[in-house]
């Protein structure tokens, strides 16, 4: 069959939900280019050509001289528009008809919207959170005064790349609120939820390959996979390693400043019931999923209104029951409720995070049930050839193509 048209999918973070989203589609006939920064420091998915992959997916792992800074504010800014110049001239080179871009840092987010504007590529503004509204909130308490005005500048130009986008995604109606003061017209709104990598996160038993690999302990393990950042708060995960020394292990697998910090509190051997390793391939991610008896998450309350944490979806995924420490009102912390999938305490409330994990690993019957909870909303929700579509129903009007698919399944049934 031949290609409908070519799109590129930019995620900088290289998250495994949307490598896989780019496969679904090239399998549905586009050709698909997949770009992510490779200098992100983040967890990774495929974002790579496998041996099944139809030939118009295509996969581009940019990088900038020099390394990226996510603590210094001059170094990461001057990164990001290093990285936009480069997305910049990627589109340039290869022309796609449209762009859907997420998980952007707004400066380069502009260069890359000026490049389609210069190609005439239509622009999709994939909006994971409002990423000039959480550095806003960050700047203000890292330089009073001066922060302020850098985070209205943010705000300017990301509502600014709303409006001349062609269509923006939301991954949860919460966002409206926003994009409605900004007076983004709603017709050009659409919502399509985030989802996990299913039919790669099988429910495994807890003694994986990874584990005896590792060197894990028999006892209890509470589980934190992912980045931890500086809306992560890391002294949960310090305190709760204090809480379990005689009877489990907290194995955090992360990357971020969040890691230097328990890695410094661990010196001397303070923290022995705490195992830090690095981010682990893609390929091993279902076994250290697998390892846990309970995962932890958590996400502060500035960056909570705005954000919802990827790495619960694959918490679901894996069938365990899952300690989120978030504000009530966050998505994934309405999703763990609701479906009886863990329990979720307020960001602050580090004692009851302790609590429910410690509760979880004492009573294996209530694990299992709420870990199978978990599991049943994956995949009741996370159906890849069904996401996919609801892309494609955004993506052809906006092209002006005709095709005679499943494409016009409507947004609504996700």
């Amino acid at each position: 069959m031949a290609a409908l048209q070519t799109i590129m999918v930019h995620d900088y973070a290289g998250h495994p939900f949307t490598a896989e989203l780019s496969r679904a589609l090239a399998k549905r006939g586009w050709e698909v280019h997949h770009v992510l920064f490779s200098g992100d420091a983040g967890p990774k998915g495929r974002n790579a050509r496998l041996s099944d992959d139809p030939p118009g997916l295509m996969f581009h792992g940019l990088n900038i001289p020099g390394d990226y800074s996510k603590t210094n504010f001059l170094r990461r800014r001057q990164g990001d528009h290093a990285y936009g110049r480069r997305l910049a001239k990627l589109v340039n080179e290869i022309r796609p008809a449209l762009v859907l871009s997420g998980n952007t840092p707004t400066e380069t987010q502009e260069h890359l919207l000026r490049a389609c504007r210069s190609c005439d590529a239509a622009f999709v503004y994939w909006c994971q959170d409002f990423y000039s509204i959480a550095a806003s909130r960050i700047l203000e308490k890292k330089l009073p005064g001066l922060g302020h005005l850098v985070g209205r500048y943010y705000t300017f130009l990301e509502r600014r790349q709303m409006r001349q986008a062609d269509h923006v995604v939301h991954i949860t109606d919460a966002f409206r609120a926003q994009t409605d003061r900004w007076g983004i017209p709603s017709e050009k709104v659409s919502v399509i939820p985030n989802w996990g990598v299913i039919e790669e996160i099988p429910v495994l038993d807890r003694n994986t390959a990874w584990a005896a690999e590792k060197g894990l302990k028999a006892g209890s393990r509470f589980v934190y996979s992912g980045t931890l950042a500086t809306k992560h708060n890391p002294k949960l995960l310090s305190e709760l390693a204090r809480a379990v020394e005689n009877e489990g292990e907290v194995v955090v697998v992360a990357a971020g400043v969040g890691v230097d910090t328990l890695s410094r509190e661990a010196e001397d051997g303070a923290l022995p019931a705490l195992t830090l390793l690095p981010l682990q391939p893609f390929d091993r991610f279902p076994e250290v999923l697998g390892a846990a008896d309970v995962l932890v998450a958590m996400i502060e309350t500035e960056a909570g209104e705005f954000s919802v944490p990827s790495k619960i979806l694959s918490y679901l995924c894996a069938g365990r029951p899952i300690v989120l420490a978030a504000p009530e009102d966050n998505l994934a912390a309405q999703i763990v409720s609701s479906t009886g999938a863990g329990r979720v305490v307020a960001p602050g409330e580090i004692n009851g995070a302790i609590a429910a994990a410690r509760d979880f690993a004492a009573d294996p019957e209530a694990a299992a049930h709420a870990g199978a909870a978990g599991r049943a909303y994956a995949e009741a929700h996370f159906d890849l050839p069904t996401v996919a579509a609801a892309f494609e129903s955004i993506f052809i009007p906006i092209l002006g193509n005709a095709r005679d698919t499943a494409a016009s399944t409507s947004i609504a049934h996700l």
